[in-house]
């Protein structure tokens, strides 16, 4: 039976994630405190992995009870409160880059990167099983740090089982993990990120090409081709409906698809 394996929270958007046993849904349809935080520079655009590879060598804890972050790279580590240090955090991260950033906060939907399918994301533990025997040297743990996925499904046998949660263009895939009801929008187009180790930045060559070649040979029958334009695509963004906000999901709760399960 499919399950619930990893929550994974990402409280400041680009940083490390943190794994927790339960996440309720916000009113913007997101998981609490997931991408809660953003840095900005001075243009209000984000200071994320995509634009500046360096932020792969910062490591980070949190605490979401106590509200706090410990943030380290190789010129030393501080403590902050995430709520009353903000100026503190913006001081650290402008240093860090070398420009002035500033710490943006969205407590109701975060920064999600789909602004059409704001909800989690989903993955399959058999899915990053699969790609990491793409890739010499690298594991299933490096590929979940690499793909960054919200929700990650246990139980299943295939590689790829998540890409039944996605149909048509425009089509909502219906499916429920214990008693939150999500919709299936499409399979998520990545972007450079993957290509970098997670902790040092360091890139794989021919990443991108050796990735879309293999997940195009191993696309599963149960997937809708039309939506692979391309297929540097990995895991399925989802909207949350409004009837499902304050509901909780657990590590542990089981997934069903089927319309009379739902």
């Amino acid at each position: 039976m499919p399950f619930l394996a990893r929550i994974l929270i990402y409280p400041i958007k680009s940083l490390d994630g943190i794994s927790v046993e339960r996440a309720t849904v916000t009113a913007g349809g997101t998981l609490e405190h997931d991408r809660e935080f953003a840095l900005v520079d001075s243009s209000w655009k984000f200071v994320n992995a995509k634009r500046f590879p360096d932020i792969h060598r910062i490591r980070s804890q949190f605490n979401l009870t106590e509200r706090t972050a410990l943030l380290q790279h190789s010129g030393g580590s501080a403590h902050f409160h995430l709520d009353t240090d903000k100026s503190k955090l913006e001081a650290w991260f402008s240093d860090f880059f070398g420009i002035a950033v500033k710490l943006s906060q969205n407590t109701v939907q975060g920064f999600p990167d789909d602004l059409t399918a704001t909800g989690p994301t989903v993955t399959s533990s058999a899915t990053l099983s699969e790609i990491a025997t793409w890739f010499d040297g690298l594991s299933e743990q490096d590929m979940r740090l690499r793909f960054r996925a919200n929700l990650e499904i246990g139980g299943v046998d295939d590689a790829f089982w998540e890409d039944r949660l996605f149909g048509l263009e425009n089509d909502l895939m219906p499916f429920r993990i214990g008693d939150v009801r999500l919709y299936g929008v499409n399979p998520c187009q990545r972007c450079v990120v993957p290509t970098r180790d997670a902790l040092t930045g360091d890139t794989i060559s021919g990443f991108q090409k050796h990735f879309s070649e293999k997940r195009r040979a191993t696309l599963p029958m149960w997937a809708e081709p039309s939506r692979f334009n391309h297929f540097y695509k990995l895991s399925v963004n989802t909207l949350v409906p409004a009837s499902e906000v304050g509901k909780t999901l657990r590590v542990g709760d089981e997934v069903f698809i089927s319309p009379i399960e739902l």
